[in-house]
């Protein structure tokens, strides 16, 4: 009788391990600071920022920022530059001489401490640009550890590959000692200065499970917010909060500029975006940034008239709205990358609806980051081919987004039955109210963005 009932037992126990294995697990292990969850993020170059490019004179910009929406503010590399192989005449901010110093052309630490405490005193947040791929070529660590550095089959450093990066050589992640070195680095500044994490430049480049390890350590010391400059899946789990939507860029792009239909956007990121991107994954949502606009033209060039259109659902869209320096005035310019260049600054339409956008994502759950809020629902129109129409609803917060990305007026209707009742428009504040099928009139690259009332 006792062999019988171990028998049982033992293939009891089999089949609750089986069922176990079929129950859905999250994706996403780690936690998000609850403060990104419905946060804007903003991209800094010093440099060129203000005719000084010093840390206390963009600390006069901050009660700017604040007013526009902006919660994380993203400063990129403060670190020394290199002089062996520089680009230009300052070089690349990419090209890291020393990890634990900070460029003297910007200020002191003493100062960038200063900005750290503003930004926080202000109810915002700030993140460093990091660069673990690679380093200088006249970093102390070629002399010190060269064995922490890939050679090429003659025993000569190398740049990264295939890439004309000739001011810069790649670091070795199969040495130990490069990622304790790394991590003590990423360690020291979070300590040293009390900022809240980091973005980090060619993420994917380096191994997973380096970086897994280098959120772990950093939590121990505070919450940290991690945002990769990659659009791979796998580093959600362990180790960053968000990835860039660079083919949502890329969609935008080629609609607005080839005047294509909206499939690609659509059928292509959306559709794959709501199937399977990690749903509590954070991804960030731009038109520019520092490698687009020093390399690839201004926004209005990369998106000509389809910019505005292409602004709202960035700011609309399941992601975090990024802007770069200068794009809230109407940068109209390719700044310069290894030479002084500011920014030109002046009042724009372009960062008054920006700041239409972030007011509506800061009290509209719906738009907020990953599963905080809603998910994207298409609703289907007559003009599936030029516009498109979505709802995002999280509790009793609803939007509706509809986008006309093409140069004719259209008529369209809405097949938003399960979309019923009263709303506001965001620009213009007009109310409208839905009944099942709506007729809407949309001007060419026109859009509405509509909050439940």
């Amino acid at each position: 009788m006792k062999l019988y009932l171990s028998i049982a037992l033992f293939f009891i126990s089999l089949l609750g391990f089986s069922q176990d294995v079929y129950q859905p697990k999250k994706y996403v292990e780690l936690q998000h600071p609850e403060w990104s969850k419905n946060a804007t993020i903003y991209e800094v170059n010093i440099r060129q920022f203000t005719p000084e490019g010093t840390f206390k004179a963009f600390v006069t910009h901050l009660p700017r920022l604040k007013a526009l929406g902006v919660d994380i503010i993203w400063l990129m590399p403060i670190h020394p530059i290199g002089e062996k192989n520089r680009k230009g005449t300052l070089g690349s901010y990419y090209a890291v001489k020393d990890y634990y110093g900070v460029n003297p052309e910007y200020g002191s630490l003493a100062d960038l401490k200063a900005l750290v405490d503003k930004i926080h005193a202000m109810g915002m947040h700030v993140i460093l640009d990091w660069v673990a791929n690679h380093s200088a070529t006249d970093n102390a660590l070629v002399k010190q550890h060269p064995d922490w550095y890939i050679k090429d089959e003659a025993g000569n450093f190398e740049p990264t590959p295939w890439r004309d990066y000739d001011d810069i050589i790649d670091f070795d992640y199969q040495q130990p000692g490069i990622r304790k070195y790394m991590t003590d680095a990423l360690k020291y500044w979070v300590k040293e200065t009390n900022i809240d994490g980091y973005r980090c430049d060619v993420a994917s480049f380096m191994p997973l499970d380096f970086w897994e390890n280098a959120r772990k350590e950093l939590d121990a010391i505070k919450p940290v917010f991690m945002l990769a400059e990659s659009e791979t899946f796998d580093l959600h789990r362990k180790a960053f909060d968000m990835t860039y939507a660079w083919s949502l860029w890329d969609c935008l792009h080629k609609i607005t500029t080839q005047k294509t239909t909206i499939q690609s956007l659509t059928e292509g990121y959306i559709a794959e975006h709501v199937s399977i991107f990690p749903e509590a994954g954070y991804r960030m949502a731009f038109l520019d940034n520092h490698d687009k606009n020093s390399w690839e033209g201004n926004v209005f060039k990369n998106f000509g008239d389809g910019l505005k259109p292409s602004m709202v659902l960035i700011g609309t869209i399941d992601g975090m709205p990024m802007l770069y320096s200068g794009q809230e005035s109407g940068l109209d310019r390719s700044l310069n990358f290894f030479d002084k260049d500011p920014i030109t600054w002046k009042e724009h339409e372009n960062g008054a609806i920006f700041k239409k956008l972030f007011e509506l994502k800061h009290r509209n759950q719906a738009l907020w980051n990953g599963d905080w809020g809603g998910k994207m629902v298409r609703i289907k129109n007559n003009q599936m081919s030029n516009v498109i129409s979505f709802s995002r609803t999280k509790g009793k917060d609803n939007v509706i987004v509809i986008i006309n990305f093409s140069d004719q007026a259209k008529e369209v209707i809405l097949e938003n039955e399960y979309h019923k009742g009263k709303y506001t428009e965001l620009f213009t504040s007009k109310n409208y109210e839905f009944s099942g099928k709506d007729k809407l009139q949309l001007t060419p690259w026109g859009y509405l963005v509509l909050e439940r009332n």
